[in-house]
C-alpha cells in the first residue's frame, strides 16, 4: 500500500494554492511530496432516495487547479488525498449517443458521480447529451478537441495547444457554461512542454490509478475484471473508463454493486473555480465549425441531479 503524504480531513478549508508551487513533473519513485493539497473535503454521504443500499456519494472534495496539480498515481506521486476504500469515477471520449446516457442511467441509479473528459468535437456534435452530464451533478472537463495524441512529434507546439484549448471552448459552447479545469491526455501521454502549458494555466491533470482497459476488451464481464483485479490490491484510487464504449455502459451497474458490495466509497472532486477559455479559441471554434444553435433543455429524461 502507498503511503500518503498529507491527509485530508473533512471540513479542512481549501488552502491558498498562489503560495504553493506545483511540481509539474512525476516524483522520483519512492519519494514523498510534503506540500499540502489544495483541496477541501466536505458534506456526509449523499441521500438516495431513501435507499440504504444505493452506493451515494462518500464526500465531496474541492480542488483549487492553480499551478496544474497531478492525480493519479500511473503518472503523478505528489497528491494522494483519498483515503482506503476510496475511489474517483472518471470516463473519458464521451459523450456518445446510447452509451453516455445509459452510463448516466446507471450512475443515477446508484445516487453516485464522476468525471467525464470529454472531446470538443464530440460535445459539439451532442450538445444536449454533455448537458445532461452537468445538470445529473457530474464534473465535466477536457480531453482535447480531435483525441490527438500530445506527444506525436508532427504536432508543432501550437497544435497542441490548439487541441486542448479548443477542446475546451467547445465543451464550453456545449455547456454554455465554463467547465471545470480537470484535463486528460488521451492515451495518457504527458509531453513534459504542455504538462507546463497546463501548469501555466492552472489546469489540472488527471491520469489514472486503475485502468478498466474498456477500449480493448469487448465484453463487460471482463471490464469488472479488469477493475477489482487492481482495485482490490491497490485498495483505492482514480478508475478510468469511457462512456464512449458499449461494454462499460453494461458493465457499469455491475462494477458500481461490487463497489458497494466491497466496502468502496465513491469521491467527488470538483473545481474551485471554473476555467477561464481563451477568446481566440472561442471565436475559432465559432469560425471554423458550423455549430448549431444550442437548445437549452435536457432531452434525457433519466439523468438526476445530485445534491452534495
Amino acid at each position: 500500500m502507498r503511503i500518503t503524504a498529507v491527509l485530508i480531513s473533512a471540513g479542512v478549508i481549501s488552502l491558498c494554492a498562489a503560495t504553493v508551487a506545483w511540481s509539474q513533473t512525476p516524483a522520483p519513485k519512492g519519494a514523498q511530496n510534503t506540500a499540502p493539497v489544495p483541496a477541501r473535503a466536505s458534506g456526509p454521504q449523499v441521500a438516495c432516495n431513501g435507499s440504504p443500499d444505493a452506493l451515494g456519494v462518500a464526500r465531496v472534495v474541492q480542488i483549487d487547479t492553480t499551478g496544474g496539480p497531478g492525480f493519479g498515481f500511473e503518472h503523478f506521486k505528489q497528491l494522494d488525498f483519498l483515503r482506503d476504500k476510496e475511489v474517483v469515477l472518471t470516463f473519458d471520449d464521451g459523450p456518445w449517443p446510447g452509451k453516455t446516457p445509459a452510463v448516466l442511467k446507471a450512475l443515477a441509479d446508484q445516487c453516485t458521480t464522476g468525471i467525464f473528459f470529454s472531446i470538443g468535437k464530440h460535445a459539439t456534435y451532442h450538445p444536449e447529451i454533455l448537458r445532461n452530464v452537468a445538470a445529473a451533478g457530474h464534473t465535466v472537463g477536457g480531453h482535447t478537441w480531435s483525441h490527438a495524441n500530445l506527444n506525436n512529434k508532427k504536432l508543432s507546439e501550437d497544435q497542441r495547444k490548439e487541441e486542448i484549448e479548443k477542446g475546451f471552448s467547445a465543451v464550453k459552447w456545449a455547456l454554455e457554461a465554463e467547465p471545470a479545469p480537470f484535463f486528460r491526455f488521451p492515451a495518457l501521454q504527458h509531453p513534459p512542454e504542455i504538462v507546463t502549458y497546463l501548469g501555466e494555466r492552472n489546469v489540472a491533470i488527471f491520469s489514472c490509478d486503475v485502468d478498466s482497459f474498456d477500449f480493448k476488451t469487448r465484453n463487460a464481464e471482463q471490464v469488472v475484471t479488469n477493475i477489482f483485479k487492481k482495485l482490490d490490491k491497490v485498495g483505492k484510487g482514480i478508475i478510468l473508463m469511457h462512456d464512449f464504449q458499449k461494454h462499460t455502459a453494461e458493465a457499469l451497474p455491475e462494477v458500481l454493486r461490487r463497489l458497494k458490495a466491497g466496502g468502496y466509497k465513491v469521491v467527488q472532486m470538483k473545481a474551485k473555480a471554473p476555467i477561464q477559455t481563451l477568446a481566440q479559441y472561442d471565436e475559432a471554434l465559432k469560425k471554423d465549425t458550423k455549430l448549431p444553435t444550442v437548445s437549452k433543455r435536457p432531452i434525457d429524461s433519466v439523468v438526476q441531479t445530485i445534491s452534495e
